[in-house]
């Protein structure tokens, strides 16, 4: 594309150095990715965004990047937010354990944020491969949404090697029930309606439960083997984490929460991956699917404000140049708008809404301005400051205001986004 002499220096890098992608089917040809493998030398966890859940072209683009990943470049893992407790046995269902109509029954109080497909994916792949890919959970349970899938393995570890502590699960899980639901839009409203007797009842109840659990491990692991005893810990970690989280979602949503509080699922999943990844081989890499807000590396903030620490911000600080943000945006088209309703299925409604046209100074902006379809371009290689360099992002409906070249290495921009607003349970 020739210079255009009144666009910013950004937006004529941009220009000169995205590369065009021809296809958004997931089954299609993978040859136009092929500039990724060099991309990613010496990447070990690679991140694929989005700027909303429940995009169509989101979803066939992260499709065709898993493909590629997995196929051409050797990924062992797929890891995804998605429960690291509820992870367990859908991990065992991709590697071939029970019938494919099980899935259904797996997923059927998950949120449908994009797990079928790919979770379909890696079962019909692993029929196959010489070496299988892993599915890893690394999200608090039920996306706040619930502690039950976590305390119920906890309750049975315990079980079995410390009995003495089950009338304090039971405890625990009884409270737990009475606010459960599929997510944190749903359970928190109805944690927020117990008596403030009853919150930290079970608040005190995880934190003696996990620090007990901590300061027995050499009995424990005299009664059971190591990886029940860490799988267990990682969920009764998960179980403290949703406490927390669901009690900083309630202040929240009236208007009373402490800065950044929610932050604290964020480093729960940042965590839980970096745990996968001790117990990996060092030749095994890791697909990483959650939103663009989660991916990303540098703080977020709205009107100056700091809202939350993300999980990217821990994983470069722990990984360096081995983790690779990649965010996913649109230049126009629609997002699926989440507006809060109790009595909806999980506590949300989606609503088809058109997106505002790219903010001054936006990556979307650049793209638009650059003439570009859908693209990728790798952000480790582009000016980071000077005229047009991009300090918004959209999220949502909205942007927010972070250096993009700071918070992402890579953005895939496709033209047009559509929504999917169907939220059934399968």
């Amino acid at each position: 594309m020739p210079p255009a002499p009144d666009r910013p220096p950004f937006t004529e890098w941009l220009a000169g150095h995205a590369t065009p992608l021809t296809h958004l089917d997931p089954a299609a040809p993978l040859d136009d990715l092929e500039q990724l493998r060099d991309l990613l030398d010496g990447v070990r966890v690679v991140a694929v965004g989005e700027h909303s859940h429940f995009i169509d072209e989101f979803a066939a683009l992260r499709g065709r990047i898993l493909r590629f990943l997995v196929e051409r470049c050797g990924f062992t893992v797929l890891a995804f937010e998605y429960g690291f407790c509820e992870a367990l046995p859908l991990d065992a269902w991709t590697r071939g354990t029970g019938a494919d109509d099980d899935l259904s029954e797996l997923l059927a109080t998950a949120v449908p944020i994009g797990l079928q497909e790919p979770a379909r994916y890696l079962r019909g792949h692993n029929r196959t491969a010489v070496r299988q890919v892993r599915f890893a959970g690394i999200d608090i349970p039920a996306a706040g949404g619930s502690l039950l899938p976590a305390l119920a393995p906890v309750a049975d570890y315990l079980g079995r090697v410390d009995p003495e502590t089950l009338p304090a699960i039971r405890h625990a899980t009884t409270i737990a029930a009475s606010f459960a639901g599929d997510s944190a839009a749903a359970a928190a409203p109805a944690w927020a309606r117990l008596t403030t007797g009853e919150q930290d009842t079970l608040s005190a109840l995880l934190a003696r439960l996990l620090i007990r659990f901590r300061s027995l491990r050499p009995l424990y692991l005299s009664r059971a083997d190591r990886d029940d005893h860490d799988t267990a810990l990682r969920c009764l970690e998960a179980a403290c984490h949703g406490d927390y989280t669901i009690r900083a979602m309630a202040a929240l949503f009236t208007g009373d929460g402490l800065t950044a509080d929610t932050s604290a699922r964020d480093h729960f999943m940042a965590e839980t991956l970096l745990w996968h990844l001790n117990r990996l081989a060092p030749t095994d890499r890791v697909v990483l699917m959650a939103h663009n807000a989660h991916i990303q590396k540098t703080p977020i903030a709205f009107d100056g404000r700091l809202t939350g620490l993300p999980m990217g911000q821990h994983l470069h600080e722990a990984l360096g140049d081995a983790y690779y943000a990649l965010g996913l945006t649109s230049i126009t088209g629609h997002t699926a708008d989440m507006r809060r309703d109790e009595g909806a299925p999980f506590g949300f409604t989606l609503h088809d809404t058109p997106l505002e046209p790219p903010a001054p100074e936006s990556i979307e902006a650049a793209f638009a301005d650059a003439g570009l379809g859908l693209a990728i371009a790798d952000l480790r290689r582009s000016p980071s400051e000077g005229p047009g360099a991009p300090v918004r992002i959209r999220m949502q409906g909205i942007h927010q205001e972070t250096a993009v070249t700071d918070a992402f290495d890579g953005i895939l921009s496709t033209p047009v986004s559509s929504t999917t607003t169907d939220l059934e349970k399968p």
